[in-house]
């Protein structure tokens, strides 16, 4: 019986060792492939990566999309306000024209391909400040946590003297300082504005790496990597870094629309992007600008007015959405 019981056990070994081996092992998601099946979930942060990837492509190709040169202005409708192109009026130079899809405005420009290289100057105000932003609060975050002592002290300080300086002001005093200097000439203000808008922002992000930097530094690995011998240069690049990048990139995506609608207050009050001239200027116009100017004729050409308020707002809600969207995808606790 014994021997009959044992030529029967010995298939069903097999067959389980068999049939496991068929079955792959299913693989291990990393942290960055589990954030990015949370973000596809979030309807709105794909509608907003969407539309800021329509965004971009417009900005690289802003010459071929606009029909006419945003800075040549056209005689014939000089201070007649052509009218959006689904608009007709009494005066024939008013009615509106698909060859200007949104009018022009007082001198002749097209309305429409203003709005298409204005995309520029929003996009690069948005990433080049965040990019200085990031590469002056992250390192200042990481030494304060990691160092600790009277280094941590003397740097929280200068952060919070800085923090407590009033944004808006700090912008228009160096606007209006350096505005008719060789640096505030620079693509028309734009080096300027760079500057003025990375100079007080950065510390929201060094308190956020700091804090960072003091919670992952007790964890265990780090611990171990500490005993190991790594000193706390190795130990940042490896282990703190990496870990706090999450937050890291969320508190970018916050820090973008904030520059774009900066951007458009300082030229609204019209101390931002300076008024181009140069037909060959990349970046001949912005969204303020033409806010600033299509205030005051909003009722005989509201498309000066409204299109570029839409857009800011549209893009300001796409990198809210994109924000969200990051914050809840790299939060452990909203993985499912």
């Amino acid at each position: 019986m014994s021997s009959a019981v044992g030529t029967t056990t010995l298939p069903q070994d097999q067959d389980a060792t068999g049939l496991a081996a068929a079955i792959p092992a299913k693989a291990e998601r990393s942290l960055w492939s589990n954030a990015w099946r949370e973000f596809r979930r979030n309807k709105m942060a794909m509608v907003g990566l969407a539309y800021l990837t329509f965004l971009a492509l417009i900005a690289i190709f802003a010459s071929v999309i606009a029909p006419h040169n945003p800075i040549q202005t056209d005689v014939r409708t000089a201070g007649q306000y052509r009218q959006s192109a689904w608009i007709e009026d009494a005066n024939p130079l008013k009615t509106g024209s698909w060859d200007y899809p949104l009018g022009t405005d007082s001198i002749g420009r097209d309305v429409f391909s203003r709005m298409v290289y204005g995309t520029r100057i929003s996009l690069v105000v948005g990433f080049i400040p965040m990019t200085l932003i990031l590469l002056f609060g992250v390192p200042l975050g990481l030494t304060a946590g990691m160092l600790g002592g009277r280094v941590e002290n003397l740097l929280m300080r200068f952060t919070d003297i800085v923090y407590a300086f009033p944004a808006l002001l700090f912008f228009i005093i160096m606007q209006i300082a350096f505005g008719d200097s060789t640096v505030g000439r620079l693509l028309n203000g734009l080096v300027l504005l760079f500057i003025t808008l990375s100079v007080i922002n950065w510390t929201g992000v060094a308190r956020l790496v700091r804090g960072e930097t003091l919670s992952l530094k007790e964890k265990e690995f780090v611990e171990a990597a500490r005993a190991s011998g790594a000193n706390s240069s190795l130990i940042i690049r490896k282990h703190i870094l990496p870990n706090a990048l999450g937050p890291i990139i969320v508190a970018s995506a916050f820090i973008v629309p904030g520059a774009i609608i900066a951007e458009a207050v300082l030229s609204f009050l019209g101390i931002g992007i300076r008024p181009s001239t140069n037909l060959d200027n990349p970046f001949p116009s912005s969204w303020g600008q033409m806010i600033q100017e299509g205030y005051r004729q909003w009722q005989v050409q509201p498309a000066m007015l409204i299109a570029p308020a839409l857009a800011i707002a549209g893009i300001t809600l796409a990198f809210t959405f994109v924000g969200d969207g990051l914050r809840d995808a790299l939060d452990p606790r909203q993985q499912r």
